[in-house]
């Protein structure tokens, strides 16, 4: 009798933690329904990949990593990983949300082919107060944007696809080319 309460105790952590777990996707997207312009593409995209939490820090050569989800019209499909290696100037740590919105079936495949990779040239619209420079293959870039929910940004798809950030904290210096890479583990 007197296993069967740690038993217990253990099976309802468990189930506790899952629940907390599958909160953290559900309020992330709930905040980028909230801030404006994403709201559009929840409506439109064929699928959409949610990362709750990005970490990313540098002092020359910097990095990032985060774990997200795969939804596919609106249901729960995979698990993903994000790396990135970045080389340039660059200085601090910060932590985001980012969301991917999958135009259509072949994006959806492309992404959830085995590992994925974002170029240097790929950009995402941040849609918190704050200003940014990007280097990339393709040229220089620089800019800024207002609070969440009234950014003039516009994101648009480019080969199928579209990323939105949200800061949610840290400060970040960084003139720096690198990609991001996904690897796709369906669920």
């Amino acid at each position: 009798m007197n296993y069967r309460m740690p038993l217990f105790a253990a099976l309802l952590s468990f189930m506790l933690a899952g629940n907390a777990h599958a909160d953290k996707y559900a309020e992330t997207t709930q905040m980028f329904k909230d801030a404006g312009q994403p709201a559009e593409f929840f409506n439109s995209a064929y699928a959409y990949v949610i990362f709750p939490t990005i970490g990313k820090g540098g002092i020359g050569i910097g990095g990032a990593y985060g774990e997200g989800r795969v939804y596919r019209q609106g249901e729960y499909v995979g698990d993903t990983e994000m790396g990135q290696v970045t080389i340039g100037f660059q200085l601090g740590a910060q932590a985001y949300s980012e969301v991917i919105f999958l135009e259509d079936k072949r994006a959806f495949d492309t992404f959830t082919s085995g590992s994925f990779e974002f170029g240097a040239e790929a950009s995402a619209v941040a849609l918190t107060a704050g200003a940014n420079v990007k280097a990339g293959t393709t040229g220089q870039t620089a800019g800024a944007s207002g609070g969440k929910n009234n950014s003039e940004n516009r994101g648009k798809y480019y080969r199928g696809m579209a990323v939105f950030t949200i800061a949610k904290g840290g400060l970040m210096y960084e003139a720096s080319i690198g990609g991001q890479k996904f690897n796709y583990k369906p669920r």
